[in-house]
C-alpha cells in the first residue's frame, strides 16, 4: 500500500476530479460513509448516541458535516461546532452544511457558542469527531484552535479523528504546536507520511485506511516510491516448508558475534535465526565466550575464535572465518563484538571479502565509520539494521537530525551505498538500494529493551538462509520483528517485556501471519 504526502495526495485528488470526471462531491461523501462505519464500529449502534463534530471550514469539515448527516440518519444526536462563520464555508463544504440545516441537525456557529458551553458538550459525548484541519496544515496551529484542540483533548469522550488529526503535520508527523489525541483516525484512499511517523503515529491511534473511489491508475500516475508493509503483501512471503525438508535444506547461518560479558547479544541472534526457521545455525565468538554460549543454545553449533587480551576477536582469527563461511548462505555479524580497535578491523575485512549476503548490526555498523567505501567493494547484498544513534554516527549527523527526516535519511544512504538499510524506531523505515522505501506498521514501545535489535538480525537472516530473496526477507523480518513484539506485549506487557519474550514468539507470529486474514490495526475495508 502506498504511503503519500500532503502534494501527492492533492495531485491525486485533483487528477481524479479533472482527468476521471469523479466530482468532488461524490469523494467527499464516500469519505463520510467511511467515517459513519468506523463509529459504528467503535459505539455499535450509534441510535441515542451524543456525537459532536467540530468543524473548520475547508473539505475537511465538509467531510465531518457530510458524516453528521449519515449519523444523524442513523438515528444518533448530533451536533456540529463550526469554528468559523458559515458565510466562510464554500464549495461542496458549504452545500454539506445547508442540507444539514434542512434536516434539523444541531450547527453552532463560530460566535454563537462559547468554550465553556463546548467544554460540557464533549465531555458529555459518546464521540468527538476532529473535522477542524486536514492535511494541508504547514505552520503552527492558530491560538482559536489550540483552546480546542485541548478542550478535545481533556475530555474523556472517544476521539476519532478526519484523515489526520488536527495539528499533526501530515508529511512528517510533527506536532504543529498542538494536536488532537485521536483514539482513531480514518483516512482516504492512502495512509498519509504522518500517520506512521513519530509523533504522529502515538496521535493517530487506530488507523483506518477507506476506500473513497480514487481510481488505482489515478494513484499509480504519481510514481510514489514510499509503501506500507501490510499483513496481505506479508503473508505470502512466508517461506513454505516441503515435505521432504530437512536440516540441511533449510539454510546455514553463520553468526559472528559475541565478546566477554556480551554472549548474550551473540546468543539472541544465533537463537532468533532459528525461531525463524533456519535449519542450521553456527556462531562464531571468543574462545572464552564459546562455552558460556554453548551451554546456553543446545540447538546452536558454536565454534571458538582466537581472542584479544580483552576477550574480543583476534586478528589471527580471520583466516578461520573466512573458511567458515564458504558454505554458509548469509552471515550476520556485529552483535556484541565491542569497538576494540583489532576486532572492527576483523568485521571491516569480513564485511568486504566474503562474498555472501550479509546483515550488519551494532558493533559491525560502528566498525563502518569513516569506511563506508568497504560496502562499495562488496559482490553480495548488504543489510545495514541501525538504530538513529548507529546511523548518526555512520552520515556524521545526530541522532535527533536522522529522526527529523527518516525516510530521506535511509533513502539517500541506501541508494547512495547500493544496500539495503532498516532504520529502527517507531515505525520502523526499510530503505532499498533500487529507491523504494517501506515502513512497517509492527511495533510497539515495549521492544525498547536490549536485545531486541539482535534479534531482527536473526530474524532477517534467517529468513535468507531459507533461501527468500533479500529484498522480500528484509520487509518480511521487519513485519515478523514488530509482531512477535506486539504478540509478546499483549501477553506479557509493554513494561519489562523482555527481548527472548520476543523471540520466544516468532513462531507464534509466523503461524498468526499464516493463518489470520486481518491485520488489526489496519481496516480491512481499506
Amino acid at each position: 500500500m502506498y504511503i503519500v504526502t500532503a502534494q501527492e495526495m492533492n495531485n491525486i485528488d485533483r487528477r481524479t476530479r479533472d482527468e476521471y470526471g469523479i466530482p468532488t462531491l461524490l469523494l467527499m461523501e464516500n469519505a463520510a460513509s467511511g467515517m459513519t462505519r468506523v463509529v459504528e464500529d467503535m459505539l455499535g449502534s450509534v441510535r441515542g448516541k451524543r456525537i459532536t463534530i467540530v468543524a473548520g471550514k475547508g473539505n475537511n469539515g465538509g467531510d465531518g458535516l457530510a458524516a453528521a448527516r449519515q449519523l444523524y440518519n442513523r438515528g444518533a444526536d448530533v451536533s456540529v461546532y463550526l469554528l468559523s462563520e458559515p458565510a466562510s464555508l464554500t464549495g461542496e463544504t458549504a452545500l454539506n452544511l445547508n442540507i444539514a440545516l434542512k434536516i434539523g441537525i444541531q450547527v453552532y456557529s463560530k460566535g454563537n457558542y462559547d468554550l465553556r458551553t463546548l467544554r460540557s458538550v464533549l465531555n458529555h459525548s459518546q464521540v468527538i469527531i476532529d473535522a477542524m484541519i486536514g492535511t494541508g496544515l504547514s505552520s503552527t496551529v492558530k491560538e482559536e484552535y489550540r483552546e480546542v484542540i485541548g478542550l478535545i483533548n481533556n475530555s474523556k469522550s472517544a476521539v476519532l479523528a478526519v484523515d489526520i488529526p488536527t495539528g499533526i503535520n501530515s508529511d512528517t508527523g510533527e506536532v504543529m504546536g498542538a494536536a488532537v489525541k485521536a483514539t482513531a483516525t480514518v483516512t482516504f484512499a492512502l495512509p498519509k507520511r504522518g500517520h506512521l511517523l513519530y509523533r504522529g503515529c502515538e496521535f493517530s491511534g487506530k488507523l483506518h485506511v477507506v476506500d473513497i473511489s480514487i481510481p488505482m491508475s489515478a494513484i499509480e500516475k504519481e510514481s510514489i516510491y514510499l509503501h506500507l508493509l501490510t499483513e496481505d503483501d506479508m503473508r505470502g512471503l512466508i517461506p513454505q516448508r516441503k515435505t521432504d525438508s530437512h536440516k540441511g535444506s533449510n539454510g546455514h547461518v553463520l553468526v559472528i558475534a559475541g565478546s566477554i560479558g556480551k554472549g548474550g547479544a551473540a546468543a539472541m541472534t544465533a537463537l532468533s535465526c532459528l525461531r525463524t526457521g533456519a535449519g542450521l545455525v553456527t556462531l562464531a565468538v571468543p574462545s572464552s565466550v564459546q562455552p558460556i554460549v554453548a551451554e546456553r543454545l543446545t540447538e546452536v553449533m558454536t565454534f571458538p575464535l582466537d581472542e584479544t587480551d580483552e576477550k574480543t576477536i583476534a586478528n589471527s582469527a580471520i583466516n578461520t572465518i573466512l573458511e567458515l563461511s564458504k558454505d554458509k548462505d548469509v552471515i550476520a555479524i556485529g552483535p556484541g563484538l565491542t569497538t576494540q580497535k583489532e576486532t572492527a578491523s576483523i568485521a571491516r575485512r569480513l564485511i568486504k571479502e566474503i562474498p555472501t549476503p550479509i546483515v550488519i548490526d551494532a558493533d559491525g555498523i560502528n566498525a563502518l565509520a569513516d569506511n563506508l567505501d568497504i560496502l562499495k567493494d562488496r559482490r553480495a547484498p548488504a543489510i545495514l539494521t541501525p538504530h538513529p544513534g548507529e546511523m548518526g554516527r555512520l552520515i556524521g549527523k545526530s541522532p535527533a537530525d536522522v529522526q527529523k527526516d527518516r525516510i530521506g535519511t535511509a533513502r539517500e544512504f541506501a541508494t547512495g551505498q547500493g544496500l539495503y538499510l532498516v532504520l529502527k524506531g517507531a515505525h520502523t523505515v526499510i530503505a532499498e538500494p533500487s529507491g523504494g522505501v517501506y515502513i512497517s506498521p509492527t511495533g510497539n514501545p515495549g521492544m525498547a529493551t536490549a536485545g531486541t535489535g539482535d534479534a531482527l538480525t536473526g530474524i532477517i537472516a534467517g529468513l535468507i538462509a531459507q533461501g527468500v530473496d533479500v529484498s522480500p526477507a528484509v520487509r518480511l523480518g521487519v513485519y515478523l520483528h514488530g509482531l512477535a513484539g506486539d504478540i509478546a506485549a499483549k501477553e506479557v506487557g509493554m513494561v519489562g517485556m523482555l527481548a527472548g519474550d520476543l523471540i520466544a514468539r516468532i513462531p507464534t507470529a509466523i503461524r498468526q501471519l499464516s493463518s489470520n486474514p486481518c491485520f488489526p490495526s489496519l481496516d480491512g475495508r481499506g
